[in-house]
């Protein structure tokens, strides 16, 4: 009996000893590979290094956007499951470069640049259809916010780098076992004039409105939209951000792309564009102004008055084409309104893009609205009237523009009749392409609009702020006052735009203000500021030749 059990015992301790070495084969031979690579998992670690964004210049090269470069200790939180930041010495575990955005030119160009903000929850573990290879976005990646930041993000964007580092059990640092270093997003070098912009912005100081300078082919010079913010408060992570998002005044809302203002009269030249295309006019066509126009209907009678004879009661007498655009003789204007009639006048208000986006390289740029008979009786339920054409025909009534539209359409006379898309980015850096349509229109008819808008510029003229400017700086420009009402209160929006020199311009300017007033006495003074400012060189220059 005992020998049995003996036997037993030994049986079973053969058994066991099997039993361990086919399971010490199994973990050394069979899985030993796997089980190494379980081990190493858990000592090494793999750092992500974000990759910089590119810079964003201005023309001659100024910083408009940009990376202040940081330095980060991080350790690994188990409890998190990620490498935080620390400052305290003894969870040190490696150091790696990290980066911030800022803004050298603050609230002077925040419209222009936009600024960056960490990716939301929509947004994370997500490609960007326009740049699939630069992968998902985490969760702590930034993005573009507004401006060329978003328009621009896939090529801003870089390729981020990583860290491979061995770690202690406790996830303290041993040693770096290598690094692929970040490649930085591409640098952008823009159209932006850096000391135009920063001038302009000075000159809107508790102004509501808007302000834009290119030169003819579209090439954005400096835009400003008032009032403006500091985006390094965003990328901060600033308290003050609070009350930029409730500020009613919106100072987030970029006026010179997503306002829609009635233009007044600085769509007057596109109505006479209109009239001399359609040839219901010409260079021989005479008006006789008496203050006022009068018609009849089967509702009552009508009279439409200038507005030299609604304030001082004045008339122009016998006018032509030059002569009403100097003035802004709204009586004209009704008159060949009527006789171009509202079809054609929609027509070349189209051609002109007064009716879709321009296209510029920004986000946010919103359609303006040109009115029709169709669109009357589809949106108000109501006939278009001859009334409904006269108010169309000095820029009021239901019309509706982007500063940025018309500011396009009047690039186009200056230029000569091509309409080129607005941009901050040039083509030959970009593939981008201004793209310039010519509108077809008879270089004598593009003169002579011209030459009315030299004339108002000139004395006897609506925009008096620059009636010395040719004798002062030795360049004659072109432009044309608007003063546009704001529904049924007893308020106007100022407008002013210029262009010069008139036969080869080099810089075309838009002012808005919004209730501001009237365009001659309220956006005429900022408009000769900024070409005072835009000119100095040249002005110095002839005032030493003399």
């Amino acid at each position: 009996m005992t020998r049995h059990i003996l036997y037993l015992i030994r049986a079973l301790i053969i058994v066991a000893f099997l039993i361990l070495f086919v399971r010490l084969f199994e973990l050394q031979v069979i899985k030993g590979g796997y089980y190494k690579d379980l081990a190493d998992g858990n000592r090494i670690r793999r750092v992500v290094i974000k990759a910089p964004r590119g810079d964003i210049l201005a023309r001659g090269g100024e910083v408009l956007s940009k990376n202040s470069d940081l330095e980060k200790w991080l350790f690994f939180n188990y409890e998190k499951g990620y490498y935080v930041e620390t400052d305290s010495p003894d969870k040190k575990l490696t150091k790696i470069n990290s980066w911030i955005r800022k803004y050298p030119l603050r609230d002077s160009a925040s419209h222009i640049t936009g600024y960056v903000g960490l990716v939301n929850t929509d947004e994370a573990g997500k490609t960007d259809a326009q740049c699939i290879n630069k992968g998902m976005r985490s969760a702590d990646d930034t993005i573009g916010r507004s401006g060329l930041e978003e328009f621009y993000d896939c090529r801003l964007r870089g390729d981020d780098g990583e860290m491979l580092i061995e770690v202690e059990a406790d996830g303290s640092f041993i040693r770096e076992l290598g690094t692929k270093e970040p490649e930085k997003g591409e640098d952008i070098k823009t159209t932006i004039d850096y000391p135009l912009q920063e001038y302009v912005s000075t000159l809107f100081d508790g102004v509501t409105g808007a302000i834009i300078a290119s030169d003819p082919t579209g090439q954005i010079l400096a835009m400003y939209s008032s009032p403006s913010y500091d985006p390094n408060l965003f990328v901060e992570g600033s308290e003050k951000t609070i009350e930029i998002l409730n500020d009613d005044k919106l100072p987030l809302f970029n006026r010179s792309i997503s306002g829609k203002y009635p233009p007044g009269s600085i769509y007057k030249p596109l109505v006479a564009t209109a009239a001399l295309e359609t040839k219901v006019i010409d260079r021989g066509y005479y008006y006789q102004d008496t203050g006022s126009i009068t018609f009849s209907t089967a509702y009552g009678n009508y009279s439409f008055s200038n507005w030299y004879f609604t304030q001082y009661g004045g008339s122009e007498g016998s006018i032509d084409v030059t002569r009403a655009i100097a003035r802004s003789t709204d009586t004209f204007f009704y008159k060949i309104g009527e006789l171009t009639g509202i079809d054609n006048i929609v027509s070349w208000s189209q051609k002109f893009g007064l009716s879709q986006k321009t296209g510029i390289d920004l986000s946010g740029e919103v359609e303006g609205l040109v009115p029709n008979p169709k669109w009357k009786e589809e949106v108000k339920g109501e006939r278009w009237f001859l009334g409904n054409t006269y108010h169309l025909s000095i820029g009021q009534g239901d019309l509706l523009v982007t500063p940025i539209a018309i500011h396009s359409a009047i690039s186009a006379i200056s230029n000569g009749g091509e309409l080129c898309k607005p941009h901050f980015v040039s083509g030959f850096e970009t593939g981008y392409n201004p793209n310039c349509l010519d509108l077809g229109i008879e270089e004598s008819n593009i003169e002579l609009v011209k030459e009315g808008m030299r004339k108002a510029c000139s004395a006897g003229g609506t925009g008096y702020t620059f009636f010395d400017f040719e004798e002062k700086s030795g360049v004659e420009v072109a432009c044309k006052t608007g003063t546009a009402q704001v529904g049924t209160e007893d308020k106007t929006h100022a407008w002013f735009t210029v262009f010069g020199p008139v036969d080869e311009p080099e810089i075309v300017l838009t002012i808005l203000v919004e209730e501001g007033g009237e365009g001659s006495k309220v956006a005429g003074p900022i408009a000769r500021q900024v070409f005072d400012f835009w000119y100095k060189d040249r002005v110095q220059d002839t005032n030493e030749h003399e």
